[in-house]
């Protein structure tokens, strides 16, 4: 276990609770804004990152981490930018284990792009993650290439076949691109289902500058709902992981398909997550602005009352809903930051 950390026990309050009456308990976490993509939809092929001063260190992530873990938090997940980029972060991992193996955390889960599996694969599974999303828009190595501009598609291919030999679960998250990738999801299903792997679809956000028009990117899932049902019986399931999504069954495949529609059908009503960036600031809301800095509380004081009352404050001000638009007449972003900023 790493230096100054300690274990906790399973919350036995009522923990962490909003002004609307949903109870948060699960906390997103980006490790780092970096990344070694630079996914068209998400980041500018230019980006300008944080100076590595005003990230948390590893520790302090892991202060911040087990402060919302004590408060009734059971679901932790770590994002990016890419989070297996970040130096040392399997040992911040390893310490997070201890909270599983405490019982006071039920899930310690990951979101990448996949192109570090082929390294971390097997640690990962030694250090308590089950699930992992990868981020994968296409099937295609010209295609990829060109949405990841960086990207290496053997290379995500490789990671993934290490992930599954080292028994993680494996969901695939495609970005549903219009004109991109409209025309090869039912391709991109099969090969998911075939290989026991769950897909999750995601609308695109207006999250950032990027070089484009996100107007001319957005494609409706209501759209690729239809789409498919000329293809496969598609059948709605009550069954929730806590996140977003909305399930299917594909009957023909027997595999699920998830549905994630901020654009389209939001997902506010029931929303139980909150998010916190590389820099300490947690957003309650990805669709808004409003945050609160746990970083000075954390900072600015040795005791837990700083940091317990920040944390408090930004609960009692957790919006009911976001403010995500996507039209030609809408020519303002909705939010500045960039997904890799807040963590996808």
């Amino acid at each position: 276990m790493p230096a100054n950390t300690h274990s906790v026990t399973p919350a036995n309050n009522n923990g962490l609770v909003d002004a609307f009456g949903r109870t948060i308990n699960y906390l997103r976490v980006s490790v780092t804004d970096r990344c070694d993509f630079r996914c068209v939809y998400c980041m500018a092929e230019n980006m300008s990152f944080l100076p590595k001063s005003e990230v948390l260190t590893l520790e302090e992530l892991d202060r911040l981490c087990t402060a919302f873990i004590e408060k009734g938090v059971h679901k932790l997940r770590l994002t990016g930018g890419e989070p297996l980029v970040r130096k040392n972060i399997m040992g911040f991992i390893r310490g997070m284990s201890r909270h599983l193996e405490s019982g006071a955390l039920r899930e310690l889960a990951i979101t990448t792009n996949g192109s570090q599996l082929h390294r971390f694969a097997e640690e990962l599974y030694d250090c308590g993650v089950r699930r992992i999303n990868v981020s994968l828009d296409t099937l295609d190595a010209d295609k990829f290439k060109h949405i990841t501009r960086w990207g290496d598609l053997n290379k995500v291919m490789r990671g993934i076949e290490a992930a599954q030999k080292a028994g993680l679960k494996i969901k695939i998250n495609a970005v549903a691109v219009k004109g991109f990738n409209d025309g090869e999801i039912a391709d991109l299903l099969r090969w998911c289902h075939s290989h026991e792997y769950g897909l999750t679809l995601i609308e695109t956000m207006p999250m950032g500058e990027i070089d484009g028009d996100r107007a001319d990117q957005y494609l409706p899932l209501s759209q690729v709902r239809q789409t498919l049902s000329e293809q496969f019986t598609l059948e709605d399931l009550s069954e929730r992981t806590g996140g977003p999504a909305r399930y299917m069954l594909v009957k023909e495949t027997g595999g699920k398909l998830g549905f994630i529609t901020p654009m389209s059908h939001n997902f506010c009503e029931d929303c139980n997550r909150v998010r916190l960036t590389c820099t300490g600031q947690l957003y309650m809301c990805l669709g808004q602005e409003g945050k609160v800095d746990l970083r000075a509380a954390l900072r600015n004081s040795e005791g837990p009352f700083a940091l317990d009352t920040a944390i408090a404050t930004a609960i009692a001000n957790k919006p009911k809903g976001h403010d995500f638009v996507i039209d030609r007449e809408q020519t303002q972003i909705s939010v500045g930051r960039h997904m890799s900023m807040t963590g996808g």
